[in-house]
């Protein structure tokens, strides 16, 4: 298991959202004006993401958090030597409207990035896609819109897509605007929120791996 473990470093993180928003010329395409970062994995990336769109924008893009869980809780799960196993079901923890109706985040109009930290068999990718796209078509009813017809526009950000089969595929108009900053073969990523002993070791280890 542990050469089949691939440790990453904050560094490389930030160093892969710069390249991608480059590379995919964020700012004059997509152009996101709303993140909703899905936790635990991809709140930090969500923040470096801002930072970088900002520098080109001059304005702080809103972050959204919600709850999604995948992985089975197990004793250890996570810790050096011991992966956490994906489940069969994904479970809603937080949402939007997660005070109430009335707080309910207005969503029409935008060009709304979905931020994770790895597309793996995508199942949680497309239950969020699935239900943002259910809380859309009902603003757009209590609005009285036609549904679809409020230029709401979804995509999806990951740190790296692993090159496996999905269990689920996203629908068209959204994989148009799926951004991976890198792809990487099916293996254990090792995140250094996911460290709890030696973060300059885990740190070490990263680049030492880079570099093979």
């Amino acid at each position: 298991m542990a050469e089949n473990k691939l440790h990453i470093s904050y560094n490389q993180i930030h160093q892969l959202i710069e390249n991608a928003v480059k590379t995919y010329n964020m700012v004059e395409g997509f152009n996101p004006d709303l993140c909703i970062a899905i936790g635990g994995g991809g709140f930090i990336p969500a923040r470096i993401l801002r930072s970088f769109l900002k520098a080109s924008t001059g304005k702080n893009i809103p972050i959204q958090a919600i709850g999604l869980s995948l992985y089975e809780e197990l004793p250890n799960a996570g810790k050096d030597g011991v992966p956490e196993i994906p489940g069969v079901q994904v479970t809603k923890t937080q949402w939007l409207n997660f005070g109430g109706y009335e707080s309910l985040v207005n969503l029409l109009g935008r060009r709304i990035l979905i931020v994770d930290e790895v597309d793996d068999s995508r199942k949680t990718l497309v239950y969020a896609v699935q239900e943002l796209l259910k809380d859309i078509r009902c603003q757009e009813i209590q609005k009285g819109i036609e549904p679809g017809s409020s230029n709401t526009e979804l995509g999806v950000f990951v740190v790296y897509n692993k090159d496996k089969p999905k269990a689920e595929e996203l629908p068209e108009e959204v994989m148009k605007n799926y951004f991976p900053a890198a792809t990487t073969p099916d293996r254990w990523l090792f995140f250094p929120w996911d460290c709890t002993t030696d973060i300059e070791e885990h740190s070490k280890r990263a680049n030492e791996q880079q570099l093979k």
